[in-house]
């Protein structure tokens, strides 16, 4: 298993009340899966993908990522281990509006402290692999939706990740380049990346090879997509 989650609890307190968001999750979630989160609007699918890519603190609770047992890691340690061995794609892009889509793409890898020279080549693989190859210096505002959504796809996978969250990346497109963007994560997953997704999309859910359902902090069902939505 590449993440196994046990006892997952996460709150949040407003004024003087504590709202359970996620209530001692358990499962686990093989390499090489493309899996997806879903549930209404509010559920906790993006509390919970943040919780399994290291951008925030659960409550209490175990993750292990390929053996690793991050819950016990330091803060400096969760940056590096963020940095190296994952990859993240948002439904808002996230791009530096100043940087061409290669300098975006580089960032990470600069980052990690990677030779420049190989720097470079490895953003330009990146995203001549999302099909973005003639488009290596075009800035963000020079880029359709679709195109930004794979420029921050080639930045996720640029350094070789173990896992790609994605959260909710067909949010803000229309249904043709949206229908593309999940070419590409379905691509990358043949290829054998485990990528976890969430979405509120059914269409795009079906995509994927397992789903998890959650409401009310737990899992409300777990398996083929087409069975569960």
């Amino acid at each position: 298993m590449i993440i196994e989650v046990k006892n997952l609890t996460k709150s949040f307190k407003t004024g003087d009340k504590e709202l359970v968001v996620l209530n001692k999750m358990s499962f686990s979630i093989e390499a090489g899966e493309f899996f997806s989160i879903t549930g209404r609007s509010g559920s906790g699918k993006s509390t919970l993908l943040y919780q399994l890519g290291l951008l925030d603190h659960p409550n209490s609770g175990e993750i292990m990522i390929d053996g690793v047992n991050v819950s016990l890691l330091s803060n400096e340690e969760r940056t590096k281990f963020r940095l190296k061995e994952l990859g993240y794609v948002f439904q808002d892009y996230a791009l530096v509006p100043e940087l061409t889509a290669i300098e975006n793409v580089a960032i990470p890898l600069l980052m990690q402290g990677i030779e420049k020279k190989e720097v470079w080549k490895k953003a330009e693989q990146a995203l001549q692999k999302i099909g973005m190859g003639e488009r290596l210096h075009n800035l963000p505002n020079q880029l359709s939706g679709g195109e930004q959504q794979r420029v921050s796809i080639a930045r996720a996978v640029a350094h070789d990740p173990k896992i790609i969250f994605a959260d909710e990346p067909t949010a803000n497109l229309d249904s043709e380049t949206a229908d593309n963007v999940m070419k590409a994560f379905l691509e990358l997953n043949s290829s054998g990346q485990t990528i976890l997704m969430v979405t509120h999309e059914p269409e795009y859910a079906k995509l994927t090879r397992r789903a998890i359902k959650i409401g009310d902090g737990r899992i409300l069902s777990d398996g083929r997509p087409e069975d569960i939505i």
